[in-house]
């Protein structure tokens, strides 16, 4: 079955069923890795070097997000293209949005690579952990001109219809990133850089594996001559930027929060708000590669201008965030121990006894955190990035800055219940954008 029909002819249920749930499984995949990354050095290599990997995440995470940024908001408008049956401009998007990613990686892998001792030192680390932080941050500087395709790739796989294969593409990753930290780690007995040169490795060998059908010129996209222009750079920064500023933003509150964790609780604290950011991202990753997973559909009958259709895959889309939250709600408040032990190292009590307990408070984010992120998500595939800029910035960033000191008196509990109460303000401003959207659009 070509993409056009698949995106256009099967019925919205058993379209959703064939492209979200691989979409999530794939999604889930492909972040395992820094899962990964935080089992392995939590458990091997000790609470002050997992302590480093989260003060160092953030600034890599910020180096992955250029590059997210450019592959989702050049997929937005590659779909509508597709569904308006523009191959020409679809597969020019395509060809410079892996140029562009290509510069922009090369860049920020020089950028990080010398200013991590800084960045480390801004952070408050002492001198143990620092030095641990630039081992871990250089090592992904050095690999990151040959790792970032990865973020990009896998939407432009789902775009020409291969859907199973991307979501294999992302087990396979995890996989062999899998036994690559457990080589690294636990036979050859390397440090925490050895934990980002597993990651890379992964990254790097399954890159290859995805552009090889692209090379060939096996799929719909295909590269042709890029013809860059300003219009065009415009464009995929617009549709890629609710992504990209919700990672920014949420790595620079992140840091924010590390900071203000070793002030009033120090470096086991900031393990705990590890363990909480580890497990939330995961439960996220569903909720991503669910909407993630719509969005070519979604943006192809939008660009056909098929109005029901669209109404019908953005229920079904909703209403799968909304099971998958709940679900993850209540795993996370009636088992928390089982949950948050996968991070810690075994015989530290008091750190699984504190993340217990901060777990719980932090569950209650997704009661209402599925409806925020879904209207975000289709507010990107519907060429309408404004909304999903305002969303993605008031939970990533200014809400929870704001909400900081009016919780400060409550010390730790402040931090845990800062993010359950950003989710629930977020979900109230996403309603009135949806309410809004659908009258003003719908009815063309």
């Amino acid at each position: 079955m070509s993409s056009s029909e698949l995106y256009t002819k099967t019925s919205p249920i058993k379209l959703f069923f064939m492209i979200a749930i691989p979409g999530a499984i794939s999604m889930i995949a492909s972040s395992l890795w820094g899962v990964f990354d935080g089992i392995f050095v939590g458990n091997l290599l000790g609470e002050g070097a997992f302590a480093a990997l989260n003060l160092a995440f953030p600034f890599v995470m910020l180096s992955f997000a250029l590059s997210d940024m450019v592959g989702v908001g050049s997929a937005v408008h590659i779909s509508i293209f597709l569904g308006k049956k523009d191959n020409e401009n679809a597969n020019n998007y395509f060809t410079c949005a892996c140029l562009l990613i290509l510069i922009i990686s090369v860049f920020m892998g020089v950028i990080l690579f010398f200013l991590a001792p800084t960045l480390m030192i801004w952070m408050g680390a002492d001198e143990g952990i620092s030095k641990m932080g630039v081992e871990y941050l250089r090592v992904y500087a050095l690999a990151t001109p040959f790792t970032s395709m990865i973020f990009a790739v896998d939407n432009f796989l789902r775009i020409c219809g291969k859907i199973k294969g991307s979501m294999l593409l992302n087990i396979v990753m995890s996989i062999l990133i899998l036994g690559l930290e457990y080589i690294f780690l636990a036979v050859l007995k390397m440090k925490i850089g050895g934990s980002a040169l597993a990651v890379s490795c992964g990254m790097i060998v399954c890159t290859i594996i995805a552009f090889y059908p692209f090379v060939r010129g096996k799929l719909a996209l295909k590269f042709v001559r890029p013809k860059l222009h300003l219009y065009m750079i415009r464009q995929i920064v617009a549709g890629g930027a609710p992504n990209f500023l919700s990672n920014i933003a949420g790595r620079l509150t992140s840091i924010v929060m590390n900071v203000v964790l070793l002030k009033i609780g120090g470096a086991i604290a900031v393990s705990v708000y590890g363990v909480l950011l580890y497990v939330g991202d995961t439960l996220l990753q569903f909720l991503y590669g669910t909407c993630d997973g719509m969005q070519p559909a979604i943006g192809y009958n939008w660009g056909a201008r098929n109005i029901s259709r669209v109404k019908s895959l953005m229920s079904c889309s909703t209403i799968a965030c909304a099971v998958i939250s709940l679900l993850g709600t209540a795993i996370m408040v009636l088992y928390p121990e089982p949950v948050v032990s996968l991070f810690i190292q075994e015989g530290e009590t008091q750190l699984l006894t504190m993340s217990a307990y901060a777990i719980r408070i932090y569950g209650l984010t997704f009661l209402t955190r599925w409806f925020g992120f879904a209207v975000q998500s289709f507010m990107v595939a519907l060429e309408v990035p404004l909304p999903a800029v305002i969303l993605s910035v008031s939970n990533a960033l200014v809400i929870p800055i704001v909400l900081l000191p009016i919780l400060w008196s409550f010390k730790l509990d402040g931090i845990w219940m800062n993010t359950p109460i950003t989710a629930l303000l977020v979900s109230i401003m996403a309603l009135y954008f949806y309410v809004k959207f659908r009258k003003n659009s719908f009815q063309l």
